[in-house]
């Protein structure tokens, strides 16, 4: 076939080829009924050519079947704790350590479990597997007689419930913290089994230290040729700049800047094909900005009395000297408070909490790569610049990805 009808068939191709992938960037583990229900079929109808490029430029496998998609990822930055897991209820709250330990144990008492379960008889089985000497040892314990571990236990089911591993029957996760009542899941077995995304079983690793088990999880083949090097380092690179927010060289080994300073144009443009996102270089690195605004976990600016919190100390950090202490921002808020408290919330606005405040607006900037925390205090980098104040300028609106560079920063253009 071909001529304009052609022509109109490929372009919806392409376009729901670029729907599939985004949602699995999105989602790395799709169901049916999730998020995304209409993207779903989109990834079953593209999975040949979905796992042939994440195999080809990330080294991430994905499986499909009748309920669910699975995008094992591996980020670029193994070391990055910047973008936990969260509390699936409107605070979001950050998973604890606690938290994710009790994910994992749930995980396994759900794997050795039945096709419903009770979340009372489910505690029951994560307090039996906390009593594990190793667990013990570590100063790990459970009970869940107190509330705040039941309150943890809930948080680490509604994660699941979000990612289709389960679905509520009958009853309320809130009545079995109170203690009046239980609830009733279907638990999914085939969804439950694509949650692992490590290369290797966790029961096979054989390091005993933090570092050491994350080296063998994630370990590849034996890198003893150039092709498998390079490959190793081209998976590197794609994974960073779908996933972090910015790409600074500064980051990088001689190694991996030598091979992108090469391959810069072709793996960029290999994202642009399949996600849409647009790649800014800059002379201290390169940021995938997304037009639609939507590949992202964290946003800024945004609304609120935090958002406008952050998007000031982000230019007060841009108009520093050097590394500013946490409570020299503290007394910033304070000073800000005075010009911009009355569009602020009230607990803002109340003495003492300008260190919670600033807490907050550090965790965002440095999720978003705009700052960094130093034994000397706080330093901005590079990308904060397209936060500066300076003269007003008429530009056209447009969205960006986090943390988007976009020309009008003061970042040097190395073009």
């Amino acid at each position: 076939m071909s001529g304009p009808l052609a022509e109109v068939l490929d372009g919806q191709r392409q376009a729901d080829l670029r729907r599939a992938a985004r949602a699995l960037l999105k989602e790395p583990l799709l169901t049916a009924d999730g998020p995304y229900p209409d993207e779903f079929p989109l990834v079953r109808r593209h999975v040949a050519e979905l796992r042939e490029w994440f195999e080809r430029n990330t080294g991430w496998t994905l499986r499909t079947d009748a309920d669910a998609a699975r995008l094992r990822k591996t980020p670029g930055t193994l070391t990055d704790a910047t973008h936990p897991a969260r509390e699936a209820v409107r605070t979001a709250l950050p998973f604890t350590r606690r938290r994710y330990v009790l994910l994992c144990l749930t995980l396994a008492a759900l794997e050795r479990g039945e096709s419903q379960v009770a979340l009372g008889r489910l505690a029951e089985q994560v307090v039996l597997a906390a009593a594990d000497p190793e667990l013990v040892a570590a100063g790990i314990t459970f009970t869940l007689e107190r509330r705040d571990e039941r309150i943890d236990l809930a948080a680490v089911v509604r994660l699941l419930l979000r990612l289709g591993v389960l679905r509520r029957v009958a009853g309320d996760e809130d009545a079995y913290v109170s203690g009046s009542g239980d609830v009733l899941y279907d638990v999914r077995r085939r969804v439950l089994a694509g949650m692992p995304a490590s290369l290797r079983g966790p029961s096979t690793v054989e390091a005993e230290d933090f570092e050491g088990r994350l080296v063998e999880m994630t370990a590849q083949t034996a890198l003893d040729s150039d092709e498998l090097r390079f490959r190793a380092i081209r998976w590197k690179l794609t994974r960073r700049l779908l996933d972090d927010p910015v790409l600074y060289y500064d980051d990088l080994t001689d190694d991996e800047l030598a091979y992108l300073t090469r391959q810069r144009g072709f793996i960029t443009a290999r994202i642009n094909e399949l996600t849409g996102l647009v790649a800014e270089v800059r002379a201290e690195g390169i940021a995938m900005v997304d037009p639609l605004d939507d590949l992202t976990d964290v946003r800024m600016p945004e609304q609120g009395t935090h958002g406008h919190i952050t998007l000031l100390l982000a230019g007060h950090l841009v108009r520093a000297a050097g590394p500013v202490a946490p409570a020299d921002l503290a007394s910033r808020v304070r000073e800000l408070a005075v010009e911009h408290g009355s569009f602020w919330s009230k607990s803002a606005r109340e003495a003492g909490a300008e260190p919670e405040l600033v807490e907050q607006a550090l965790t965002k900037l440095v999720a978003l790569g705009l700052a960094e925390r130093t034994e000397r205090g706080v330093v901005p980098r590079p990308a904060l610049a397209r936060y500066a104040v300076g003269e007003p300028v008429v530009r056209e609106p447009g969205p960006v990805r986090r943390p988007a560079v976009t020309p009008d920063t003061t970042m040097k253009d190395e073009r």
